[in-house]
């Protein structure tokens, strides 16, 4: 199937990469996991991808730094990648705060993958 989405995953957690893997699949999404923002990025300058669920505590690189990087990019379509964070909101943002970040939306933690779902359709439909 040629035009399945492409979503990028950017997470630390196997557990989770797995679990959005199959949900994913589920609908038909085609998923590569990155486990910190700087395999995010490599994969970004590598591949074209529809839509990024990053994690905003990831090793090397957050979430967060990861997301100036990909708002700074020369390729225009690359630059406004929708990106969704996922976040046990340590810092407790607000979803405003999360948008003025560069974030299109958020999603919390612990996972509900229905709303994952809901999410990522929202925008790739």
């Amino acid at each position: 199937m040629s035009d399945a989405k492409k979503i990028l995953v950017g997470e630390d957690s196997s557990i989770i990469i797995n679990l959005t893997k199959n949900v994913l699949a589920f609908e038909n999404y085609q998923m590569k996991a990155a486990r910190n923002g700087k395999q995010v990025l490599e994969l970004l300058e590598k591949e074209d991808f529809d839509l990024i669920l990053m994690d905003i505590s990831m090793p090397v690189m957050d979430g967060v730094e990861c997301l100036q990087h990909i708002r700074n990019l020369p390729d225009p379509v690359k630059s406004k990648l929708p990106v969704i964070a996922i976040s046990g909101n340590i810092r407790n943002y607000t979803p405003e705060e999360f948008r003025k970040l560069g974030f299109n939306d958020f999603i919390q933690k612990p996972l509900d993958y229905d709303k994952v779902l809901a999410t990522v359709k929202k925008f790739l439909s």
